[in-house]
């Protein structure tokens, strides 16, 4: 990068760590602390939500999953708008009337100890690892740009937002993250008009989408039924729906955004306004990626976006990159020849233009087939690194192509999304690891002033663990996908607990503890034999939970009807 992008990047980061460490001074109380003493209104809630859900793996392998895969992900959101008016209804009321510092509280009262801690175990693993991969993913960049060693930027990049989440807490966070994405949102936008317009020969924005629409890369809505296939209407409405009212209802890194809200309809309306908002947002993020491929159809493209891992396919195995390099530059060269055919005869409106399209997508799979060679070449490498290049393919598209300036600011909005989406989840997995679990088994009373100290102090912890989980992450493939199935396979039983607990009077907590534990054994062994795309995990998980707990019903009747708790 050059001097210029270098002082975007610094003083963009630095300026959001002095915001943060600012705007959290003076916390004296865990109800300021972990709760943001309930005093944030909507939009904030709003902003809040959206930071928290769209990661650094949002903006970084997104587009790259639609790269590859094409637009189909989206379908993956289709169910949230349902799930939002569901957890307004049912969730945010008895949250809100309970005053719960996290969601699992309410789990006690309605059941007993043993299921809220069983729960919040459940939670604090699922979450303690997805914090983990959100870390490695702007930690990418800095390896990339740098040429460091991605475990030393791991490091760099959980320990700088651990600054501003350990001393400001809830207050802090919310606050940054509405500067936060405000700043993505209109950089991401920018970067998406810097595409089309550096679009070669001409190109524009119509010719550009009607490569993508003939390369496959435009498959929005795909309506075949397969339980196998990871994105399609019915997973995504059905699985989807399920997932999201986990995620926001139960995964207390959302809870604890929207329980800081002034009150019920402004909670309601942040919760409400981001399922009208996320699918069309996803939506442009991805058509980024399906831009890409069009722009890299008719521009030579690398063999392989992860430059550090062919550069050492280079050095181990110098024939074998030859032969690649020479196969690559004949294919590359007649797939751009044949993109830009293809549109002259659009153009011209030619008879002959389904055999050039039929001609463009034959040259295309073989491009495909080249680089998963490329791909598996490298895998047999022994190179410590990333399964996949997906997660650098909008990253190489800025580093090479994107004004000075630009390209700082883009990589400072990678790191801002990914600070968002951690930093609530570390204050979300202090704030349970410290009330559902730490102050149950404490025997002797806490004063406040202590009990602020040791939520700092789980914050701390939760920031090192995560950062140990991110030193593991590279050989997860699409980071976006990884973290994705990784909730799928705890957000179906612990949803599951809830809406027995919400639907459900008359099943006590020990028909319920041992259901979730039956539940999860029954997900992780479906995941593990591969019966089922992951999306379905989270609608098997909690109905597994409430068919565990009926049939429970069958052998033992609890002593008293639940039906008079919350």
């Amino acid at each position: 990068m050059s001097n210029i992008d270098w002082a975007v990047l610094i003083f963009t980061l630095l300026a959001v760590v002095a915001y943060g460490v600012f705007i959290g001074r003076g916390q004296k109380s865990n109800a300021s602390y972990l709760k943001a003493d309930n005093k944030m209104p909507w939009y904030i809630v709003l902003l809040g939500i959206m930071a928290t859900q769209a990661s650094a793996i949002t903006f970084l392998a997104a587009p790259g999953q639609a790269y590859t895969d094409g637009m189909r992900f989206v379908q993956y959101y289709f169910g949230l708008p349902l799930a939002m008016i569901v957890i307004c209804i049912t969730f945010i009321p008895i949250f809100q009337r309970l005053n719960v510092y996290t969601a699992y509280e309410y789990l006690e009262n309605r059941f007993d100890k043993k299921t809220r801690v069983l729960t919040s175990l459940l939670f604090l693993f699922s979450r303690g690892l997805s914090t983990g991969i959100s870390i490695y993913a702007p930690s990418i960049i800095l390896s990339s740009v740098l040429n460091w060693n991605i475990y030393l930027t791991n490091i760099l990049t959980g320990g700088i937002l651990l600054i501003y989440t350990y001393v400001g807490g809830a207050k802090a966070i919310a606050h940054t993250q509405k500067l936060q994405f405000l700043i993505i949102l209109g950089t991401m936008a920018f970067a998406g008009y810097l595409l089309v317009q550096n679009m070669p020969n001409g190109i524009g924005f119509k010719d550009a989408l009607y490569l993508a629409g003939k390369s496959g890369k435009l498959n929005v809505i795909t309506t075949g039924f397969d339980w196998k296939d990871k994105y399609n209407i019915w997973s995504g409405l059905i699985g989807g729906f399920f997932l999201a009212l986990s995620y926001f209802g139960t995964d207390q890194s959302q809870v604890g955004r929207y329980i800081t809200a002034k009150d019920n309809t402004n909670a309601k309306m942040g919760l409400l306004l981001n399922g009208v908002v996320k699918i069309p947002m996803q939506f442009a993020i991805l058509l980024i990626g399906a831009l890409l491929f069009a722009f890299f159809a008719l521009k030579p493209a690398p063999i392989y976006f992860n430059e550090r891992s062919y550069q050492y396919l280079k050095e181990t195995q110098p024939q074998q990159a030859a032969v690649f390099e020479k196969e690559h530059i004949a294919l590359q060269q007649k797939f751009n020849e044949q993109s830009k055919h293809v549109l002259e005869e659009k153009e011209k409106q030619s008879p002959t233009l389904n055999a050039s399209i039929a001609d463009f997508k034959s040259i295309q799979k073989q491009v495909k087939e080249l680089h998963g060679r490329v791909e598996e070449a490298i895998n047999k490498s022994n190179y410590n690194a990333e399964k996949t290049d997906t997660n650098y393919i909008f990253l190489y598209f800025v580093k090479n192509t994107l004004p000075v300036g630009m390209i700082g600011l883009l990589f400072a909005v990678i790191f801002l999304a990914s600070w968002g989406s951690i930093s609530a989840a570390l204050n979300s997995l202090a704030a349970c690891s410290l009330k559902d679990v730490h102050l149950i088994f404490e025997k002797k009373e806490i004063a406040d002033e202590d009990e602020l100290k040791y939520s700092r102090l789980h914050t701390l912890a939760w920031g090192i663990f995560s950062i140990a989980v991110a030193m593991f992450a590279t050989q997860m493939g699409s980071l976006i996908e990884a973290v994705n199935v990784l909730g799928s396979l705890f957000y179906g039983p612990i949803l599951g607990i809830f809406l027995v607990a919400f639907y459900f009077k008359k099943i006590n907590g020990p028909l319920v503890f041992i259901a979730a534990i039956l539940a999860e054994i029954a997900v992780i062994a479906i995941y593990k034999f591969d019966i089922v795309s992951f999306l379905w995990l989270n609608v098997i998980g909690a109905f597994a939970v409430i068919i565990f707990s009926l049939l429970g019903l069958l052998f033992y009747q609890p002593k008293t009807v639940m039906a008079n708790r919350p």
